[in-house]
């Protein structure tokens, strides 16, 4: 790509909604910085996945950054005595929910964006088809962007950055058709909480039954390998 095309920072967690929100970018023009944070969150199997989406993606540059959030735990994500649910997509917040977690990374991503003159942040966060986390919100966002411009050097000298999140309003299958159009090897993403001790997606937790809908009601052939099949239980309702 061209130094004259814009660049932007991707948040590139490993997840099939990260992969696809960079490729997004990608096809925007945006030549890509990734950016993962290795939070010793209990399926850290994904930043494996991540890096294959950074090399898949052309990023220009793929960051790990270390921020040990286990030291405060409070999430089934992060600490080893709170048990990720395995009984279906329930109403609420669930206990996967990592405190303040997209406002963390965001402002990490922000910093890189700003040393790196960049002005468009790509996060894939959606808003329907997912587990009932507050900072994967519309308003969330738009509160975000705001901030950004209040807070930073940047910002304040008129040069605003902009929070980008392609998925917001999609459905997961949604998100698994954008995949298939852009032509991605979904398979290399990784979604589960709760890996199985073979490696494979447990297909039990929250977040494997909802990819597993997703490729269902896409009508696009899944190619993650569980551990247990999700079956039936992938159609458990939105929350």
């Amino acid at each position: 790509m061209s130094q004259q095309q814009p660049l932007a920072v991707a948040l590139v967690s490993g997840g099939l909604d990260s992969m696809v929100s960079a490729a997004i970018a990608r096809e925007a023009g945006y030549r890509l910085l990734a950016l993962s944070i290795d939070y010793h969150q209990r399926h850290r199997i994904e930043l494996d996945a991540a890096a294959r989406v950074a090399t898949a993606l052309r990023a220009e540059r793929h960051i790990v950054l270390p921020m040990d959030l286990s030291a405060f735990g409070g999430s089934a994500l992060t600490a080893t005595d709170i048990a990720v649910p395995k009984d279906g997509v329930k109403p609420g917040i669930p206990v996967t929910y990592v405190p303040a977690r997209n406002t963390i990374f965001l402002s990490l991503a922000l910093g890189w964006a700003e040393a790196a003159g960049a002005r468009d942040l790509f996060i894939g966060v959606n808003a329907l088809d997912y587990s009932g986390y507050p900072d994967c919100r519309p308003e969330f966002i738009a509160a975000f962007e705001s901030l950004a411009e209040r807070a930073t050097k940047a910002g304040v000298e008129g040069e605003p950055f902009r929070i980008r999140a392609p998925l917001q309003h999609m459905t997961k299958a949604d998100i698994v058709r954008e995949g298939d159009r852009l032509g991605l090897d979904m398979g290399i993403s990784w979604s589960c909480y709760d890996p199985a001790p073979a490696g494979e997606h447990c297909g039990r937790c929250d977040s494997c039954r909802l990819r597993a809908k997703g490729f269902e009601e896409a009508g696009v052939a899944d190619p993650t390998v569980y551990a247990v099949s999700p079956g039936v239980s992938a159609r458990a309702g939105r929350p």
